[in-house]
């Protein structure tokens, strides 16, 4: 810590770091080391897009060391050199390849580790801060909005022991950036085969003068999986008064024609998130938690840690744990008891046993299908499992899907 710069004024940390915090509380204005050869510098290193290194800040606490490789599963992050010499970084020159990534940026204690895209923006009391829940998977994370003015500059996670611990996926945190950048602020029609922009008037008077000139059958609405419950209902009535029944979500076509959501515990995580580290055996059916849902792949990855034993049914994903791979078609769920994995002769007789089927095996034509046999198969399990625990469980990857 002798040879942290002081570079206060011009770090991102200022303000919210814990080492300011100790220094007000403790530190005294003057210091009993003094070398010769001065305060040791450190080359900055390329950890990606997303987080920004000064690592001569670096007190080599080696909390981002354990997060990513207990936690995120990146086990390419690590120290190398010795004393003095020692350093923060990768093995091999690459960038951080997790989802977790900007949470060594929370837990960074100085500012070594900050936000990139939050770089010389604003300082922490410059901003208001709102509490929400992010909507941008089916996790719900508990997430603090931090806003100055009308433009959100940061997302932070907050605590909550049952969804997302401490920590959010790298969608959450930074997918704000959409709000201000690349965005459509006005309307565009097509003018000699190009978009020019136009005014809300020229471009409403365009969309009602084609509805005019077709029947009702001809007339389709695609509502994207984020859209408000009222302009859902506004969208339904307009339709409806044009003589059109075809309405879609985008992305869930036929997803419910077979009536599965006639009961709750189809489409939710039963066994709840929290409840997943506790499994003493996972089986994976047709889903990429590490993709479609981070901060569960860390919880199935800490019971991975705890010696849960992890099956795979579908395309083999990448993932940052070890499992058995069953088969990629749904035949393998049927044989699956006919498989020779070391995975198959623990699903048998674990006591906390979860099945984890992926949303996207309800838009398959064969959903009805697969889901039988997934039902008889968590029939079978169900005989030797503790009382009280859920077997059965659907991650979805939209959140509007399960409020």
């Amino acid at each position: 810590m002798s040879n942290h710069p002081l570079d206060c004024p011009i770090c991102d940390q200022g303000g919210e770091c814990d080492l300011q915090d100790q220094s007000v509380r403790y530190g005294s204005d003057r210091t009993r080391f003094s070398e010769v050869v001065g305060k040791r510098a450190v080359e900055n290193k390329d950890f990606g897009p997303l987080v920004k290194t000064v690592m001569t800040r670096c007190i080599q606490c080696t909390r981002c060391v354990r997060f990513a490789n207990d936690v995120a599963g990146a086990t390419e992050l690590g120290t190398s050199g010795r004393g003095n010499d020692l350093q923060i970084g990768m093995y091999v020159e690459k960038t951080l390849a997790t989802e977790l990534s900007g949470n060594i940026i929370d837990l960074c204690p100085v500012g070594a580790l900050t936000s990139k895209p939050y770089t010389f923006t604003s300082r922490p009391w410059e901003l208001k801060k709102t509490e929400s829940i992010d909507v941008l998977d089916a996790i719900g994370s508990n997430i603090r909005v931090d806003s100055r003015g009308t433009e959100v500059m940061r997302i932070l996670p907050r605590v909550n022991d049952d969804v997302n611990e401490e920590w959010i996926s790298d969608k959450t945190r930074f997918a704000y950036d959409g709000l201000k950048t690349q965005r459509l602020t006005v309307p565009m029609i097509k003018v000699n085969g190009e978009f020019q922009p136009a005014s809300w008037k020229d471009a409403l008077e365009k969309v009602a003068k084609h509805m005019q000139n077709v029947s009702g059958d001809q007339i389709a609405a695609v509502a994207g999986q984020l859209a408000d419950a009222e302009s859902l209902v506004a969208l339904k009535d307009l339709l409806n008064r044009l003589g059109s029944e075809n309405l879609q979500f985008e992305g869930m076509i036929g997803f419910d024609s077979h009536g599965s959501f006639d009961f709750r515990s189809n489409y939710t995580l039963n066994s709840k998130i929290a409840g997943v580290e506790e499994a003493d055996a996972i089986l994976l059916i047709g889903t990429n938690p590490r993709h479609e849902a981070p901060i569960l792949n860390a919880r199935i990855r800490k019971a991975y840690l705890n010696g849960a034993n992890i099956g795979l049914i579908g395309v083999s994903p990448e993932l940052n744990y070890e499992f058995d791979h069953l088969g990629d078609s749904p035949t393998a769920i049927d044989n699956i008891n006919k498989h020779k994995a070391p995975f198959v002769k623990f699903l048998q007789t674990a006591k906390r046993p979860v099945v984890i089927l992926g949303s996207s095996v309800y838009e398959r034509s064969d959903a009805a299908s697969i889901l039988s046999s997934v039902a008889k198969l968590v029939e079978k399990i169900e005989k030797n499992v503790e009382k009280g625990w859920s077997v059965f469980n659907v991650l979805q990857r939209v959140i509007d899907l399960i409020s």
